[in-house]
């Protein structure tokens, strides 16, 4: 993902007998040789394997967030975002990969220092550790939230834990979020390569299709005995301020298919590198099934009373039988899911900080010492960001969603129309302009519109 070395060029072959130079490498080695005083028995990541890895690096918090997204656009709009996006994003990651492949780089960041110099791949890095620790952060927050409540609305939520067992020491927030950092984080950001991620990406794959399964089988009974109506499947226009808000979904739509930072990680690791354009278009179809059904059956569930994180909703009674199991069911899941897409997010963040603190340095996998430090060192931030900051989804829409913007759109599109081996076709730059316009310009009209929601309840709230 980013660049491991700046020294003089020195030619080396990769697994697929590409010519590379080292500072293109990437912070794990391509070469298969390369690898083996390091990953004994490794030969290659399977098709399946790298399809679980860039599904659970899809797949994440933004899947809570989708059906919101529906309140706001309608069924019909909102399902063709989703489906437009994941266009989009393909379009985006082809061009990352086609680009790779004509200038023989192995990393994102190579592949922006090409073309921008160290300007635009140091810039690409500062994007993904906004992105990613910002992510991770709320990660931890929202599993905090679910196993030990939450107040920070004022009103407080009982976590699984203390509706279980009532309030004791030992499922306070703090605490609780310590033994899952210790316990589940820090063994499974130690692996060295992404592969070794892949049972743990099936299952948080498989965790997501569990929530999208309970919160259709709930739908489908509320509709039979006639409990729910049909949600809207236009948007609600009333006004010019109501127009301006379709653009806040933006943000959201772009956040929840981010997954460019680990493209080259995994095609690098494949046993079949030339499979990398069928697995991204598997992980897509498979991400977008779940995304599509996520924000349907959501939205159909709760209709107007959806919140922006419809986990909330899961938190009273659904009407029908078994509804606390259900509720806790679903919280455990998601729970459970954060908590195996956090190590997959570490690692393109981790990458990333290294590259830009030790852009001279012998790669990451091949210091111990350094590898130790960096993880020790983000995992700590993240705890006590999480520990902290008792919500940062405002934060988050500032900054992760702008950084994200920019690392699965602006950035391939940027590349494109500076087409430095003159490959670029008519389609690529006008899709590339497209992406760039309708990058910046909802991101301008979705910061104004959160900027402007802010300040009026800023200047009602003293009335109240």
């Amino acid at each position: 993902m980013t660049i491991g070395s700046l020294a003089p060029p020195r030619e080396k072959k990769s697994r697929n007998n590409k010519q590379v130079v080292d500072e293109k490498a990437p912070l794990l080695p391509r070469k298969q040789d390369e690898l083996q005083g390091e990953l004994d028995g490794f030969n290659g990541a399977s098709f399946s394997g790298a399809v679980f890895n860039l599904s659970t690096t899809v797949v994440g918090a933004g899947i809570m967030a989708l059906p919101a997204t529906m309140k706001v656009l309608g069924l019909g709009p909102g399902i063709v975002m989703i489906i437009l996006m994941a266009f989009l994003t393909e379009a985006s990651i082809e061009i990352l990969l086609r680009f790779s492949r004509a200038g023989k780089t192995v990393s994102y960041g190579g592949l922006m220092g090409e073309a921008f110099g160290r300007t635009g791949k140091i810039l690409l890095q500062i994007c993904v550790i906004i992105n990613n620790v910002g992510v991770l952060i709320v990660y931890m927050i929202i599993i905090g939230d679910v196993l030990s409540g939450t107040s920070s609305t004022g009103v407080h939520h009982a976590g699984l834990l203390e509706g279980w067992f009532g309030e004791h020491w030992w499922n306070g927030r703090g605490f609780i979020l310590l033994i899952t950092t210790l316990a589940i984080f820090a063994p499974l950001v130690s692996f060295k390569r992404v592969d070794s991620l892949r049972f743990t990406s099936a299952l948080s794959v498989a965790l997501a299709v569990v929530f999208v399964v309970i919160t259709a089988g709930i739908t489908i009974v509320k509709l039979i005995n006639g409990s729910i109506a049909m949600p809207r499947w236009t948007p609600h226009i009333t006004d010019m301020a109501s127009i301006w808000n379709l653009f806040t979904v933006v943000p959201v739509l772009v956040t929840a298919y981010i997954c460019h930072y680990n493209v080259h990680s995994i095609e690098n690791e494949l046993e079949e590198p030339s499979q990398m354009k069928s697995i991204v278009h598997t992980s897509l179809a498979l991400c977008s099934t779940v995304y599509v059904a996520t924000s349907f059956f959501g939205f159909l569930l709760f209709g107007e009373e959806t919140q922006d994180d419809v986990l909330a909703n899961f938190d009273s009674n659904l009407g029908i039988c078994y509804s606390s199991i259900l509720n806790d069911a679903v919280r455990i899941s998601y729970a459970v899911h954060l908590m195996l897409v956090y190590p997959i997010i570490f690692f393109a963040l981790r990458l990333n900080v290294d590259g830009l603190l030790f852009p001279s340095s012998r790669p990451l996998v091949q210091d111990n010492r350094r590898f130790a430090l960096v993880t020790v060192g983000l995992i700590g931030i993240i705890f006590l960001g999480a520990n902290f900051i008792p919500s940062i989804w405002d934060a988050f829409q500032f900054t992760g969603a702008t950084a994200a913007v920019c690392i699965g759109f602006i950035f391939p599109a940027a590349i494109a129309l500076r087409d430095s081996h003159g490959i670029a076709t008519k389609r690529d730059k006008y899709l590339s302009v497209f992406m760039i316009v309708l990058a910046v310009f909802s991101n301008l009209v979705a910061i104004y519109s959160d900027a402007y929601t802010m300040f009026k309840k800023s200047k009602v709230s003293p009335r109240a």
